[in-house]
């Protein structure tokens, strides 16, 4: 199959986010982590990134992405809660590509993830 132009384009981008993740730190006790948790989701999956949502005391989940959590954070000091990591390839040689970090309302999630996202387009 033969793809041109914009769509050529298109497909290119589409691939580059196909690993890109966004991981969720975020608490059982965080008040605004839950209330979050109604959209942030959701707004991920539209912006095609993969979502995953890391409770720190789910110690399994937590011990598989705590290295990305603790390459951008090293003493947690200065964590938002929540905290949310833009990385390429999680599951494996992880690239952090930006974060968004605390409570926000859902349209101003969308476009703090949406700035990361174009960072890193215009960077390639």
């Amino acid at each position: 199959m033969f793809y041109t132009g914009v769509a050529c384009l298109y497909l290119q981008e589409s691939q580059s986010q196909m690993n890109l993740a966004v991981i969720k730190f975020s608490s059982e006790e965080c008040g605004i982590c839950h209330k979050m948790s109604f959209y942030d989701k959701k707004v991920a999956e539209e912006l095609n990134l993969q979502f995953i949502d890391v409770k720190m005391q789910d110690t399994a989940t937590y011990r598989k992405y705590r290295k990305i959590l603790l390459t951008q954070y090293p003493d947690k000091s200065e964590m938002g809660w929540p905290t949310y990591i833009v990385c390429d390839s999680p599951e494996g040689e992880f690239q952090i590509i930006g974060e968004v970090k605390g409570g926000h309302p859902k349209g101003e999630f969308r476009s703090r993830l949406q700035e990361v996202l174009n960072s890193t387009a215009s960077q390639n």
